[in-house]
């Protein structure tokens, strides 16, 4: 027993020597980020003739900018005016802007509404977001582009993440040469998940865009093509279009995690569990033991519920409201009776929702703070016999 106790400790302290430093990174990822005319119309400044969406954001500001990473799924192209929502959306510049600003870095823009507005509109939303210095992914305006910049590869604390994107489809509309949407086409993505793991990324990420508009459960199509991504290298699969949220599981033995939809971060859609969403955040730790030799694991995952608000006065302004917030807050922000009745529907739908069918993953209360390097492992934590 003194033996082995003692070979224990050894291998340990080991480990402590060879490990150069442990690192670890957070990451926020946030459902579709829409604009209906509704929206579009709560954002223009009349006096200042111009669109500003700050106030829609303030609130969940904390939690976005906290993450290391924040990612979200931009379902509106940024064709320019005029500027619609459904059914063929075109965002003002200013919401991308204040997207930045309130701390999103990576934008994926393979979705159902990417060429609302032809080619013209996927190019000018890259372009617009290459402008912002938003990294994006999912849509190009060539073959070559993708070629180049798929898988896309962020850095970030001592971590490099490759994420791909891809969507069921385009509404139907054509997507017209040379520009490129990625597809959720099985031969497809088992060739780019073997392009991205060659890489030697520390994580993979893949962010799809799929299932059935307004199902609360994921359908047999999402969870093949979840195993599939898995089985082929992703550690993390991201769903959005449901428009509502779906079930998060992590796999703490495969060092795995999805969440098959988070639902609408904003959206003009004021029915029943479309009026919200779920963020997923989850903690990464990295080892370094020597410069090629690293393991990187899933220390931590959680979900925040987000609901949106719509002022019941003549301005009918838009509001994200972090579930915490709401409920710590002495001072209702919410103020109308009507209003309070719909954001406890959403909460309780989907704590129930969550309660029932989520694997390993459960609510956090608190605002995220960027995580630090961490020191090396100190020796009074080596385990006493």
């Amino acid at each position: 027993m003194i033996k082995t106790t003692l070979f224990s400790v050894l291998f340990f302290l080991t480990l402590c020597a060879s490990a150069q430093d442990t690192t670890r990174l957070s990451l926020m990822f946030v459902g579709d980020i829409m604009g209906h005319d509704s929206q579009i119309n709560s954002a223009y400044d009349p006096v200042a003739k111009k669109y500003d969406y700050s106030n829609c954001f303030q609130l969940i500001k904390p939690y976005i900018e906290g993450a290391d990473l924040a990612i979200g799924n931009l379902e509106v192209t940024l064709a320019g005016p005029p500027h619609k929502g459904y059914p063929q959306f075109s965002s003002p510049d200013a919401l991308a802007q204040t997207l930045k600003d309130i701390g999103f870095d990576v934008l994926v823009t393979a979705n159902n509404h990417c060429v609302d507005r032809g080619k013209k509109g996927l190019e000018r939303t890259i372009m617009m977001l290459d402008s912002l210095d938003i990294p994006h992914t999912g849509t190009f305006v060539d073959t070559v582009s993708r070629m180049n910049d798929h898988p896309l590869l962020v850095k970030k604390n001592g971590f490099t993440l490759a994420i791909l994107n891809y969507t069921y489809g385009t509404n139907g509309l054509p997507v017209y040469k040379p520009n490129v949407v990625n597809r959720l086409d099985t031969a497809v993505m088992r060739k780019d998940l073997i392009k991205a793991k060659g890489l030697k990324p520390d994580v993979i990420i893949v962010f799809t865009h799929w299932g059935s508009e307004y199902q609360s459960l994921p359908s047999k199509e999402q969870k093949n093509l979840t195993e599939l991504c898995f089985r082929h290298g992703a550690q993390l699969v991201i769903g959005a279009h449901p428009h509502v949220i779906q079930p998060m599981e992590w796999r703490k033995d495969k060092n795995q995690f999805v969440a098959y939809s988070l639902g609408n971060f904003v959206s003009g859609q004021r029915k029943r569990y479309t009026d919200g969403g779920a963020m997923a955040y989850l903690e990464l730790q990295k080892i370094n033991y020597t410069p090629d030799s690293a393991v990187t694991r899933i220390d931590s995952a959680a979900y925040y519920l987000e609901w949106v608000y719509r002022t019941v006065d003549a301005h009918k302004d838009y509001y994200i409201l972090p579930a915490p917030k709401v409920e710590t807050d002495a001072v209702p922000f919410i103020k109308d009776v009507t209003s309070k009745a719909a954001y406890k529907v959403f909460v309780d739908d989907s704590r129930l929702l969550y309660k029932k069918y989520n694997k390993g993953v459960e609510e956090s209360k608190s605002i995220p703070v960027p995580l630090q390097t961490s020191p090396e492992i100190p020796l009074d934590s080596i385990p006493k016999d």
